[in-house]
């Protein structure tokens, strides 16, 4: 089956006038115009392309390189806009359509918008949504406290900047821990930092600190999300008093709360530890 929105291998079934025809094994076809055809080739080569519909929507093959495919997530510039809806460039010669009905703000001409692109099911059409939140999901999690994860920066909130998490998920950045410009559009590596109760997503810049932790010390990090970010105890308590509520001895909390203080993820303090 040939894929719209997606890069497809396809077998270079026969040469025409207008270009090639590649099939992929079973009963679809799809022409490659004479633009894209490689200088040198052979029936029956193999052949990657992306496919979607040219301006009469009927299936094409194209060797470039959209900015954007079935999806995914891009910062795409907006060539126009018109009486339908706004018209994106996305790299490919015929530019990718956002009904107004998909638009989260009025888009405008020359503006920047992160889009998500998606196969219509009523037009059998590639579209482009600005309404990001819609394609996103956090009710069954695919990522876990710590996770190295990859992150599109989605737009800003009072408390912080939304990003997408692994093209699925949302997740927020609180300001205090963005330590460098980033702006929408912007991939990025994080951590998970939290996962909330409903799940949602507290995510960290900081990804060296977070990788580098050992057990003890990722279960005192726990031990301070789950406590507003304090703990009473420091490395001057009483064993048995470190022992009771944190399930260790006093030697491995000091070590614990060493790494930490180590990565600058807490601050010791006279009458216990602090989350940074």
């Amino acid at each position: 089956m040939i894929y719209l929105g997606e890069y497809n291998t396809l077998e270079i079934l026969r040469d025409t006038e207008p270009g090639l025809f590649l099939g992929d094994g079973a009963d679809g076809e799809v022409l490659l115009p004479n633009r894209y055809v490689p200088k040198v080739f052979d029936i029956g080569d193999k052949i990657e392309v992306f496919v979607y519909l040219d301006n009469e929507e009927r299936p094409v093959a194209t060797t470039d390189k959209p900015y954007i495919k079935k999806g995914d997530f891009a910062l795409l510039r907006c060539n126009q806009v018109t009486n339908f809806g706004a018209f994106l460039d996305w790299g490919l010669v015929k530019e990718l359509f956002c009904p107004f009905k998909e638009q989260a703000f009025k888009m405008k001409s020359g503006g920047w918008y992160l889009v998500h692109c998606y196969l219509d099911d009523e037009t059998e059409r590639l579209v482009a949504s600005s309404k990001t939140n819609s394609f996103l999901d956090n009710k069954e999690l695919t990522v876990a406290q710590f996770d190295e994860v990859d992150l599109i920066v989605s737009h800003p909130s009072d408390i912080g900047m939304n990003v997408i998490v692994n093209n699925m998920h949302s997740g927020l950045i609180f300001n205090d821990d963005i330590f460098k410009d980033i702006s929408i559009g912007d991939r990025l590596k994080g951590i998970i930092k939290k996962v909330r109760n409903d799940n949602k997503l507290d995510i960290s810049l900081n990804q060296i600190g977070y990788r580098n932790i050992e057990p003890n010390a990722e279960h005192v990090l726990n031990e301070l999300q789950d406590n507003n970010g304090f703990i009473p105890l420091h490395d001057k308590s009483d064993p048995e008093a470190i022992k009771e509520q944190m399930q260790m001895s006093k030697k491995s909390y000091k070590k614990a709360i060493g790494s930490l203080y180590k990565e600058r993820l807490i601050t010791i303090e006279s009458d216990g530890i602090r989350l940074v």
